[in-house]
């Protein structure tokens, strides 16, 4: 790929970057990969209030990272797509490795 214009990478930044900008947006990524789940499974599941789960999850609804779909009277949300855990793997790898390049500096 070419270097990206600055455009690109404002919208990248504005559309993407800033909501992973909070880790518990993050988490909630990682806990709709495995299942899709409604805000009060998912306040259960990771140990947060409820309130807090559905501000984050306005977020990530507004960026486009999760999709919401009506069960009756509840709301499930799904991982928009499973491409952002891999981005996110591959993120956290390169985080251990400077982790273990700094240590071994340190050393």
């Amino acid at each position: 790929m070419s270097v990206p214009t600055l455009e690109e990478l404002t919208l990248l930044h504005a559309n993407i970057c800033q909501a992973l900008g909070d880790p518990k947006r993050i988490q909630i990524l990682y806990a709709l990969s495995e299942h899709s789940l409604h805000v009060t499974a998912l306040a259960e599941k990771l140990d947060t209030p409820q309130p807090t789960i559905s501000r984050h999850l306005r977020i990530l609804r507004q960026r486009g990272l999760v999709d919401p779909r009506r069960e009756g009277p509840a709301v499930i949300y799904q991982l928009a797509d499973q491409r952002m855990i891999t981005i996110l793997d591959s993120m956290r790898l390169v985080l251990r490795d400077n982790l273990e390049k700094q240590s071994r500096v340190l050393a």
